[in-house]
């Protein structure tokens, strides 16, 4: 324990020795009730570098972390057993099969107007090419309905979608469907720009769909440079081809494990608040912004609560996902993991996927008194301009417990920069600011220790 952590201890322990519990009850709000131990929590956070130094650890000490891969496995094996030194409570892992798709060698060629190399990234679960590759004229359009307008042109042709950025929603359409769609118009093969708002002529990979009424063609992104380069060549009536190769295949699924520590309740154990992060990521660059960052925060969250010696009420549990990136296995395998009883009584569940930026607030899903409790907890966060509370909390892994009708709520943060490094190989441990990750930490560890301590559990209606 650092000096400035053992004088926030000391300090904290004072403050609640010379408080009454009557004066306590008597305090008009939460935001008043709990401001004293909030205001620790966030000097304690701020005060400790763990989140990151834990961070970089994981991600220099596993790299990236797919789904099926040794690289995860030994991730989730470093998590468990520090958790387990941390002296958590139940430190262990829970069994999930996750599907396992390899990427293998892969490039594209162009052949025409100019012979060059072109960066690329093949899309999670596409197939592969036959092993001389395919090589044919690329048609590039802007939409699918462009697509649809030009359909006879598109026949035995490698279809590029060069679709400007607008929101991840909207234009990840084309990452996710491209490959039906080009299929349908009689294509051979699926290059998409990549989604994102910035670029360095660094491809972003992500997860891919087939139809089983179309024929299965390969699919990869481009850097959007490149994109539009040949988008630019065919405006000028260029004959743009290229070579396609990948080695890209889907093996059977994978023996995989969620991992997880909690802080026990001193009063209802039995009523727990779930956060967490996923720790799995892409093949490419370190997952640390998408997602260890959020892993670490909601585990260094709850590490922060105890070294402080709260002890809330219920139960505060970490958790660390796995297979978000490209099948949600984790999030769907913990709530199968639990009985309809142990969900009644998850009083909300709290994720961490939007990168470990500076934090804006957090969004929440649930009824309105719950709301309403949420934002005075949030007011406590207000010293570091995290008060903010958003509509729909609901993020990948937490939905599968949503539909139970569990609460949901995500950490938001500042997210200019979040698809610039989304699923590219630039996803590594400098794009995330220690200061920021631990009022991160912060945030996660003032709403999860209140909502824990509060006399009632937040109501679902």
């Amino acid at each position: 324990m650092t000096t400035t952590l053992r004088r926030l201890v000391c300090a904290l322990a004072a403050l609640c020795a010379s408080r009454p519990l009557a004066a306590q009850a008597a305090d008009s709000s939460i935001t008043a009730r709990y401001h004293d131990v909030a205001t620790t929590i966030i000097q304690a956070a701020l005060a400790d570098s763990s989140a990151y130094d834990r961070l970089g650890r994981l991600v220099d000490g596993n790299g990236h972390r797919l789904s099926g891969s040794a690289n995860l496995e030994r991730a989730i094996d470093w998590i468990l057993g520090e958790m387990k030194k941390d002296g958590l409570a139940n430190a262990h892992t829970e069994p999930v099969k996750v599907p396992h798709w390899v990427r293998g060698r892969e490039s594209v060629d162009l052949i025409s107007p100019r012979a060059m190399s072109l960066p690329m990234l093949g899309l999670g679960g596409s197939i592969g090419t036959p092993k001389r590759g395919i090589t044919a004229p690329v048609l590039v359009v802007s939409s699918f309905d462009e697509l649809t307008a030009r359909g006879a042109d598109a026949k035995g042709k490698i279809v590029l979608f060069d679709a400007p950025f607008t929101n991840y929603g909207e234009t990840g359409q084309y990452r996710r469907a491209g490959a039906v769609a080009a299929a349908k118009a009689g294509a051979v093969a699926l290059l998409i720009r990549s989604i994102g708002p910035y670029g360095i002529r660094s491809p972003h990979t992500g997860g891919m769909r087939y139809d089983s009424t179309v024929a299965k063609i390969p699919a990869a992104a481009l850097a959007m440079e490149d994109a539009m380069m040949l988008h630019r060549m065919q405006d000028r009536g260029e004959r743009v081809v290229v070579t396609l190769k990948m080695e890209a295949r889907m093996l059977p699924d994978a023996d995989s494990r969620n991992v997880m520590a909690e802080i026990v309740g001193s009063e209802y154990p039995e009523q727990v608040i779930v956060m967490g992060g996923h720790i799995d990521s892409w093949d490419v660059g370190q997952g640390a912004m998408d997602d260890g960052g959020g892993v670490v925060a909601a585990w260094e969250a709850i590490r922060l609560i105890q070294r402080l010696g709260l002890k809330p009420k219920r139960t505060i549990r970490a958790v660390g996902w796995t297979n978000e990136e490209n099948g949600t296995r984790g999030g769907w395998a913990y709530r199968d993991a639990r009985s309809a009883e142990e969900l009644l009584h998850t009083v909300v569940a709290f994720e961490s996927d939007n990168g470990s930026f500076r934090p804006l607030g957090v969004g929440f899903t649930g009824s309105d008194s719950a709301r309403a409790t949420i934002r005075q907890i949030a007011a406590l966060l207000a010293p570091i301009a995290a008060d903010s509370v958003f509509g729909d909390g609901a993020e990948a892994d937490i939905g599968a417990m949503m539909e139970t009708g569990v609460p949901g709520m995500d950490l938001r943060t500042v997210g200019d920069r979040y698809f610039w490094y989304h699923h590219t190989q630039g996803d590594t441990l400098d794009k995330i600011d220690p200061a920021d990750l631990a009022r991160c930490v912060a945030v996660m560890a003032v709403m999860a220790y209140v909502v824990a301590d509060l006399p009632e559990p937040l109501p679902r209606r």
